[in-house]
């Protein structure tokens, strides 16, 4: 691995697969009680950044497809746009029935990716890609655990159970490219640096502004939560 890559994942930031980062008052805070279960801080952002994940690594998983170089990175991009897809459907039929609204952008750090990825190729490119994601989904492997573990609330229970199922298979098919530097990604995971908060946070949608659906692929196999039918989804929205 080259000084270049040593640079690219020094500038990732903790857990920047989600941009989860700590709220100005307690995470723990109940900001609603819903028939669900409260609903705390930690969690409405929990749902708001699994959505802005998505919108950074299905289309990166789709400059996968058209880039990648090897059988194993081309799978680990169809299961970037499968399992970011199903998210997607769960995080825009949870939002309306806790009141959370959903961003149509990733974070300003999170887009960066996207750029930075989209202008290599070859096996920078690949070797890159791998890497950035190992390092994005590793970090926010625990955030995930400990939502689970601590929300009293049943749809955002729901949603991190399928994320931390996708993020784990992602870790995976990452790994099995056999291009990951874990000695640096590991090191990033442990010591991030510190960035500004607008970098990890993405921006409100602007009013009127049609909601951005992820399109599952035809041979989709990841499904979103059950919710038991009835959930309201956006009759309206921009496909992805």
């Amino acid at each position: 691995m080259g000084g270049a890559l040593t640079l690219t994942l020094s500038a990732l930031a903790y857990p920047s697969m989600l941009g989860v980062t700590k709220v100005s008052t307690a995470q723990d805070r109940v900001i609603a009680n819903t028939q669900w279960g409260p609903l705390t801080e930690q969690d409405r952002d929990f749902v708001v950044k699994v959505r802005a994940a998505g919108l950074w690594e299905y289309p990166l998983g789709k400059i996968g497809l058209e880039k990648g170089t090897s059988k194993a990175v081309i799978t680990a991009s169809e299961h970037l746009v499968d399992g970011h897809a199903a998210l997607d459907t769960s995080c825009r039929k949870i939002a309306p029935m806790l009141n959370i609204t959903l961003p149509n952008l990733a974070s300003p750090q999170q887009q960066g990716f996207v750029t930075q990825l989209t202008a290599e190729s070859g096996e920078r490119f690949d070797t890159d890609f791998a890497n950035i994601l190992r390092v994005t989904h590793g970090s926010i492997f625990n955030t995930i655990a400990k939502i689970r573990s601590t929300t009293k609330n049943s749809l955002v229970r729901a949603l991190a159970d399928q994320a931390n199922n996708t993020v784990l298979d992602h870790i995976t098919v990452m790994e099995k490219t056999g291009l990951v530097d874990f000695d640096t990604a590991l090191f990033t995971q442990t010591t991030p640096p510190k960035l500004p908060q607008s970098d990890l946070t993405p921006p409100p949608p602007a009013p009127g502004q049609p909601e951005v659906v992820l399109t599952p692929p035809p041979n989709a196999t990841s499904t979103p939560v059950d919710l038991g039918g009835g959930a309201p989804v956006n009759p309206n929205p921009t496909v992805g």
